[in-house]
């Protein structure tokens, strides 16, 4: 008898991000626990279909991260049946197929960690890794998070948001300074972002970041470096040693964070004080229960050189590639890519037991 207990992998999207999504989901297929999980591999494609792969062959130039695709010869459309707890159904006939137990959703950017997927698992009923509907939300989401982690009275940068609109360069200058950043709202991975030192760069940057999102992020400038931590866990989170990041480009771009291996270097243990190493933790924690995450998440900040430290954002569906920062940190603090993912899915599984012992009280 089977008693594995059967992992669905989510990975793909329609997000810009789509080709992160499938170097993540290559390193958790290689990573999980046979032994314990059955993978399913579940792709969505760029046009927002469902697929059921073959995890021996579900990528196409599997080692090349620009043109990775997914493989979707031969594969079934499928669905997940709202309220069955876990049972995939062959779109075209309407039979079942399989029937899991926990979802993997691998997936970066929107449709993937800003809620809409995370509501869609929890009407079919079925237990997920990572933050619920409201976490994912306002992770995703760099003007709500912003706003939330300021109410909290934790460090950020100044910012300005937009939606469907531009203010004037000289505006923009007299509150943030120069340099600045604009960024699209919701979207992960540096894609759409832009540094901008004069007016004409400032221009192209609006309109790259409005390509991606209807709402952009003006950020002032931090000089300062760049320190990242993992934090793991549900009600009583822990956080990981603290890396910092090197960056061999003008800033941490998407091809130094997934592509060019040699475009960017963690230092971890990072070279802090142990005052700082504290803080960077502890803050950690705060801006994880502050934004309502669940799981996993990364959380970003810059130090300046007096010590003083400013929460840059939260990420809460971090990257899985091999050059990524999340696993990373935590094989540095003791627990390998197999161990933390054996966690990932053990802490989705105590949540649903949590919300069945709340719905039998009531």
């Amino acid at each position: 008898m089977n008693n594995k207990t059967r992992v669905a992998i989510i990975c793909g999207g329609q997000s810009a991000e789509h080709k992160v999504s499938l170097m993540s989901a290559k390193n958790v297929i290689a990573a999980i626990d046979n032994e314990k999980y059955e993978p399913i591999l579940i792709g969505i494609n760029t046009d927002g279909s469902w697929l059921l792969l073959n995890r021996q062959n579900f990528l196409i130039n599997s080692e090349d991260p620009k043109n990775v695709a997914l493989n979707i010869q031969n594969c079934k459309k499928i669905a997940i049946l709202p309220g069955s707890k876990g049972i995939i159904l062959d779109v075209e006939n309407g039979n079942t197929i399989d029937k899991i137990d926990v979802i993997f959703p691998v997936l970066h950017g929107p449709y993937g960690e800003d809620g809409t997927i995370q509501g869609l698992l929890k009407l079919a009923g079925v237990p997920f890794v990572g933050s619920g509907v409201l976490g994912s939300a306002v992770g995703m989401d760099k003007d709500v998070m912003k706003r939330l982690l300021r109410e909290a009275g934790l460090p950020i940068g100044k910012f300005i948001t937009l939606k469907n609109q531009k203010l004037n360069y000289s505006d923009v200058v007299s509150r943030l300074g120069l340099p600045f950043f604009v960024k699209p709202a919701n979207m992960g991975s540096s894609i759409g972002v832009s540094k901008v030192s004069n007016e004409s760069e400032y221009e192209s940057a609006v309109t790259e970041a409005y390509l991606h999102d209807n709402k952009i992020i003006l950020e002032e400038y931090i000089d300062g470096r760049e320190i990242e931590c993992a934090v793991l866990g549900n009600d009583n989170p822990q956080s990981s040693m603290v890396g910092e990041i090197i960056s061999n480009k003008e800033f941490y771009s998407y091809e130094s964070k997934y592509i060019d291996s040699e475009g960017a270097t963690l230092e971890a243990p990072a070279k802090i004080s142990e005052e700082i190493l504290q803080k960077v933790k502890d803050l950690s924690i705060k801006a994880f229960n502050c934004l309502e995450a669940e799981g996993l998440a990364r959380v970003d900040f810059f130090l300046k050189e007096k010590g003083e430290l400013v929460i840059n954002e939260i990420n809460t569906l971090p990257g899985f590639t091999s050059i990524s920062m999340y696993p990373r940190l935590w094989e540095i603090s003791g627990i390998s890519y197999s161990d933390l993912i054996d966690r990932l899915i053990t802490l989705a599984l105590e949540k649903i037991k949590i919300l069945i012992r709340a719905k039998i009280n009531l």
